[in-house]
């Protein structure tokens, strides 16, 4: 596709939550740069591409934090629900030069980037695991004993230097899954904190559980990661905090707000989703482990059949013969006013951010990705890749009326995009409209904005964002896919 070098989105309700701007504007666009917003109906330069945005709201696309897909048939559902910007910080990968290498070679509609993997780095000195950057090739790693048990003092040293080297070649900050390695010691956790610290890098953790669920636990995992902040004075992101918190929500979002009010730099995430995914053989879903989650087997499907788990034995059963199988797991009733409630809770919190968890899609054939589209029917995912941050516009703003179209923008664009501006710079052209920002732009009709993904029909593309822009490129037209329109960056960080 050739790019069109000057766009003009005319008349649209601009929102820049970098400046607080909210009226009737003109936006325009010349390369992959914001040039100008500017009074509605001054006229067009030659030349230029002009798409009516009249009735229309325009922001920055959103920046989506927590994002597995790695994929093009993933990112482009993430495209129809409003991303620009799909980064994997949570899990992340190693190495992270081959990471940000495939991306490139295979093309991206949005753009990419990728924190240093925790679990990774554990994985090759506990398991003696090697790793290609390889997104899909490493789930079975969760389900591995190996990597989860606590490390000698040269085993320690040995991982710390590869998250080092990574956070050097151009990581996002380090990605912690602390909840799928639950019993480790706690001195391992802070030695990653003070390491990310020292270098400037947020981490981005799945916290271990929470006092309330397990009394065992070595330490709660929401205290840890608030402790840990204000001790070393680096900055912590929280992964969803709703499904690690569940019906305790309220405890751990004043266990935040307590560390924030005492200087630390932690921020937190949550997505409109009453059910996770994972692989099955993660720790916290043994069967063991269920109860302290208020969990049965028959909470756990297999995205890939759809089977629901019968019991305890056949759990155990699916857990050996494929530990990387993914499946959603349903942790609240979304049907249920009071947990729909719970839901609502960490997306109405002060500074609270939306991010998807998005999984990749999976076909019965076992591919997990294709450049068809529309995409081939039976794929399976969890619906939060097609639909999360559409249902939270409908949710808090349409329904419910807890955010206003700016404050949406604000928790969608402008925050997650704020996280990165240490680690970095390149991070400043995201999230707002100011002149020399990234075109990285989305066009929303307010009033058709919706999640149509289901748990049974997980690839329903969102309705209502009839134009995204990547770089300036057309992504979404009309609210179509451009097939052949691969504008994805790697975004890279500058650990100092």
């Amino acid at each position: 596709m050739t790019a069109v070098r000057t766009v003009l989105l005319a008349g649209g309700r601009v929102i820049d939550p970098g400046t607080g701007h909210d009226g009737v504007a003109d936006v325009l666009i010349r390369g992959d740069r914001i040039a100008k917003v500017r009074q509605a109906g001054s006229a067009a330069p030659d030349g230029a591409l002009v798409i009516d945005a009249t009735g229309r709201i325009v922001g920055p696309g959103f920046v989506d934090l927590h994002s597995h897909v790695h994929s093009i048939a993933g990112q482009r559902l993430q495209a129809l629900d409003g991303v620009t910007t799909a980064l994997d910080l949570e899990s992340g990968l190693l190495p992270i030069e081959r990471a940000y290498e495939r991306a490139a070679a295979e093309g991206r509609p949005l753009n990419y980037g990728f924190s240093a993997s925790w679990t990774m780095a554990r994985g090759e000195t506990l398991s003696g695991r090697v790793f290609d950057g390889d997104p899909f090739g490493s789930l079975d790693l969760l389900g591995d004993p190996a990597w989860q048990a606590d490390s000698s003092a040269t085993q320690l040293r040995s991982w710390l230097g590869r998250l080092e080297t990574e956070l050097a070649g151009g990581a996002l900050g380090i990605g912690v899954l602390m909840g799928y390695a639950p019993r480790t010691d706690p001195a391992e956790y802070r030695a990653v904190a003070r390491l990310a610290a020292a270098a400037g890098a947020p981490t981005f953790t799945h916290v271990r559980e929470i006092i309330e669920s397990d009394p065992t636990t070595p330490v709660d995992g929401t205290v840890e990661v608030a402790q840990a902040a204000m001790d070393f004075g680096g900055r912590v992101h929280h992964c969803h905090v709703n499904s690690s918190s569940r019906r305790h929500v309220d405890r751990t979002l004043a266990t935040i707000e307590r560390a924030r009010a005492g200087g630390a730099a932690i921020t937190v995430e949550a997505y409109p989703y009453g059910a996770g995914s994972t692989a099955v053989g993660a720790a916290f879903l043994a069967p063991e482990a269920l109860p302290a989650w208020d969990l049965r087997p028959g909470n756990i499907v297999l995205v890939a059949t759809g089977e629901r788990l019968r019991d305890d034995a056949h759990l155990r059963q699916v857990r050996r013969a494929d530990p990387g199988a993914l499946c959603i797991v349903e942790f609240l009733d979304e049907r249920d006013e009071s947990d729909a409630a719970l839901l609502r809770r960490p997306l109405a919190h002060p500074d609270g951010i939306v991010a998807s968890d998005a999984m990749h899609i999976e076909w019965p054939d076992g591919r997990v990705d294709t450049r068809q589209w529309p995409l081939p029917p039976g794929g399976r995912t969890h619906p939060r890749t097609a639909g999360t941050f559409a249902r939270s516009l409908r949710v808090m703003v349409r329904e419910r009326a807890l955010w206003t179209w700016s404050e949406a923008f604000r928790r969608c664009s402008w925050l997650p995009a704020r996280v990165l501006d240490d680690i970095a710079p390149a991070a400043s052209r995201k999230g707002h409209l100011a002149p020399g920002s990234d075109a990285d732009v989305v066009v929303i009709d307010p009033g058709r904005v919706t999640d149509q993904a289901t748990y049974l029909d997980p690839t329903r593309p969102s309705s209502g964002v009839e134009q995204l822009l990547v770089s300036g490129q057309l992504v979404v037209r009309d609210g179509e896919i451009v097939a052949d329109a691969y504008p994805g960056r790697g975004l890279r960080g500058e650990a100092g």
